[in-house]
Order: structure tokens, then C-alpha cells, then sequence
């Protein structure tokens, strides 16, 4: 492999619109690429550790330069909840919960229509617009006097929440999930706010009814100063707000 089938590579990667360049796992691979090529660079074997203490940052930068990648800060696929969005449980969502060396009490539980689990011991539990920490920190305290000392974890197996979408210029762009009726600026402030070049005041709303999309204009600074305040309307499941 010469240098010339490494940009070649790189160019054809680069100009794949598939998505797949969005992919932390592809900017990876790349990385392995050009240590391979530049370990064997003209048959000449290098000391693998000092290369790498002062090549391979270099090289990792100018790969992520080059192929213009961006971190995802969205879900990446249905039903994935984004790392750095705080969630919420809600109707419908199906948990696991598992004690430590009991099988007797590993469950896999849905949240009810009333917001709430049954649990063996302790009965039902209010889940609804909670975090998944805050749901385990109060099972194993309820647990504790039946199964001292033994770890408790919860998991979200799968998430049935409403949900809605923010795309665009925000900072965080992705799926969210409503676990409670929002307005749209609460809806904005879940994306981290709008960035410093967007246009705040063509900001859309697109819903459907009845088998037909309709758009919704907002106007952000207007609501921001408190002018149209009606504007700030409560979001519907399966609304994507796009804020140009």
C-alpha cells in the first residue's frame, strides 16, 4: 500500500454521502489505516511506541480535518436515547431490573398508562418523569430491608415514550421524548438552545393531522421578549422542530 491508494481511499470515503463518515467506528478505521501505512512507509520498521507518542495524535487530527467529521449529539437510531440528553421515563417504556445474585427478583417491568411499575416486595413504584437513577435509587431502598446490601440495576430495554424531534442549528439536535406535555421553548432548551448562526425567527414546526403534514412558523425572538407568547405552543408527539 503506497500513499497514493491511501488518498484515494480517504477521497472516496470522503464522498460517500451515506452517512457512514458521521460514524466514530469509520474515523477508526482510518486511524488504523494511516498507522498501518506509516509503521511500513518504504519498508522501514518503526518503533511502534514512540511512533505512535508522537505521529499518531498528529495523524488523528488531520483525519478528522480532512474527512469533516461531526460529533452526533442525536439519536442515531429509533428507540436510542442520546448520551448527553438527560431522560425521563414514560408510559409504555419496558425496564429490567435485576438484584444481585436473587433471581427471583429480576424483572422486566412496563411502565403503566398511570405512570407507575409493580415490583415484587415493595409494590408499585411512580416512574413517570423520572431518570432511571432516581427509579433505582428507590427500589433498592425499598429492597434493602428484604436483600441487604444487594447492588440493584435498572435498565431500559426499550423506549415507547412519545417522542419528538429538534433538527437544525441547535446544539444538541436529535429525538427527545416527552414524557409531559412541553412548549417549545422548553423543547429548545432540552436541544441546548440555538446556535449563534441560526434563524431564529423562521423557526418550523411540522405536524402532522389526519394524514397530512401542516407547518407551524415560530418566531423565537418575539416569544423570547414576551410579544407572542401564544406562539409558544405545546408541542404534539411526533412533532420535528427545524430551526434553520
Amino acid at each position: 500500500m503506497d500513499y497514493q491508494q491511501v488518498v484515494r481511499l480517504l477521497r472516496f470515503a470522503r464522498n460517500d454521502n451515506t452517512g457512514v463518515m458521521q460514524s466514530s467506528r469509520f474515523v477508526i478505521k482510518k486511524a488504523e489505516l494511516y498507522t498501518f501505512f506509516h509503521i511500513t512507509v518504504k519498508g522501514t520498521l518503526m518503533k511502534k511506541r514512540k511512533f505512535y507518542s508522537i505521529i499518531s495524535p498528529l495523524f488523528f487530527f488531520i483525519i478528522l480535518i480532512y474527512s469533516g467529521v461531526k460529533p452526533l449529539y442525536g439519536a442515531e437510531e429509533e428507540g436510542h436515547v442520546p448520551a448527553n440528553s438527560k431522560f425521563y421515563l414514560g408510559p409504555e417504556d419496558l425496564l429490567e431490573i435485576s438484584v444481585w445474585n436473587d433471581e427471583t427478583l429480576n424483572k422486566q417491568v412496563i411502565v403503566r398508562p398511570d405512570g407507575k411499575i409493580s415490583f415484587p416486595l415493595i409494590g408499585d413504584v411512580l416512574v413517570q418523569g423520572r431518570t432511571v437513577e432516581e427509579v433505582r435509587q428507590e427500589i433498592e431502598n425499598k429492597v434493602r430491608p428484604y436483600v441487604p446490601d444487594a447492588p440493584l440495576t435498572v435498565m431500559v430495554i426499550r423506549v415507547s415514550s412519545p417522542k419528538l424531534y429538534v433538527v437544525g442549528k441547535v446544539v444538541k439536535p436529535g429525538v427527545y421524548i416527552m414524557p409531559e406535555p412541553l412548549r417549545v421553548m422548553q423543547v429548545l432548551a432540552m436541544a441546548g438552545g440555538i446556535t449563534t448562526f441560526s434563524d431564529s425567527d423562521d423557526i418550523l414546526i411540522i405536524r402532522e393531522e389526519n394524514g397530512r403534514q401542516k407547518i407551524i412558523k415560530f418566531d423565537y425572538s418575539r416569544v423570547a421578549n414576551g410579544k407572542a407568547l401564544e406562539h409558544n405552543i405545546y408541542l404534539k408527539p411526533g412533532d420535528t422542530v427545524v430551526v434553520p
